[in-house]
């Protein structure tokens, strides 16, 4: 990940930090099952993957598990050294898994890392500062007939701009009131959300996404938490834009999922190879 104001940053890598603490097998096979299903595949054997962001390294361990060469990179260097732990913990001697620092935004840097068969970016382009900088280097990376897989928030209008607000107040308050801030306004949402679905005699609507959430990618609500507050640069963009921005740059969508409200637009895209023009006798 990188970002274009680092005096502006939210501190994503101590938050993978504490994410590693409660890593177990059960999380790693949901991260697995979640890009088997994204990418439609049962293994990555032979494929080259490339984690832009890796964060806390743990996408990155289930394309190895699933067979892929791995390349991780992330501009924090609390997100590298979680990376490399997981490497560490679980990969300890492979050499096909490279780590290492770098900047989604630097052309230079990801010109000579090559193309890959997955360009894996979930959850990051949003958070540089440059979104859609951060995207073309992302398309730049694919090869001809490999897979782009993106996370980007969703454009709520209004709402967006809000939680835009929401997480610069976090990244300008002090530890540790910024966390109070978070899991206050976190409990809040989620009690009038139950609250809303309660009077509609649906209580369970809103539940039971909550007691489900480790079943989501294998991720950590409390984690996720301070991310969805603190994530700052925040960005955002609609699902149709999106599809139409690749669409003219030589990209299908294969498959995606579309965040109604709060939330990320999921989605994978295939690079078509180029067409030879056809010319008149």
């Amino acid at each position: 990940m990188a970002f274009s104001d680092d005096k502006q940053r939210f501190a994503f890598g101590a938050n993978w930090s504490r994410f590693l603490t409660v890593l177990d097998d059960r999380r790693i096979n949901e991260a697995e099952a979640s890009l088997r299903k994204m990418l439609n595949v049962e293994t990555l054997s032979g494929k080259r993957f490339l984690d832009i962001g890796s964060g806390s390294g743990m996408f990155s361990l289930a394309a190895r598990r699933l067979g892929a060469q791995v390349h991780s990179f992330d501009y924090d260097l609390h997100s590298v050294a979680c990376t490399t732990e997981l490497r560490r913990r679980y990969f300890p001697d492979s050499l096909n898994w490279n780590v290492e620092q770098g900047s989604a935004l630097d052309a230079g840097y990801l010109a000579k890392l090559g193309h890959y068969d997955v360009v894996y970016s979930c959850g990051v382009l949003h958070h540089t500062g440059a979104m859609w900088l951060g995207i073309e280097n992302a398309i730049d990376r694919v090869a001809e007939g490999g897979q782009l897989f993106i996370a980007i928030y969703n454009d709520q209008g209004l709402k967006s701009h809000i939680w835009w607000l929401i997480k610069y107040i976090y990244n300008k308050l002090p530890n540790p009131l910024n966390v109070v801030y978070a899991y206050s306004l976190g409990l809040i949402t989620n009690v009038l959300n139950i609250l809303k679905y309660t009077l509609k005699l649906k209580p369970m609507i809103a539940i039971r996404p909550l007691l489900d959430y480790k079943k989501k990618r294998g991720m950590s609500i409390m984690h996720d938490l301070i991310d969805w507050m603190g994530g700052f640069p925040f960005e955002f963009a609609r699902y149709d834009l999106l599809q139409e921005y690749m669409q003219v740059r030589g990209f299908a969508l294969e498959r995606g999922t579309l965040a109604t409200s709060l939330g990320c637009h999921e989605m994978v895209f295939r690079k078509l190879p180029k067409m030879n023009p056809v010319c008149a006798a």
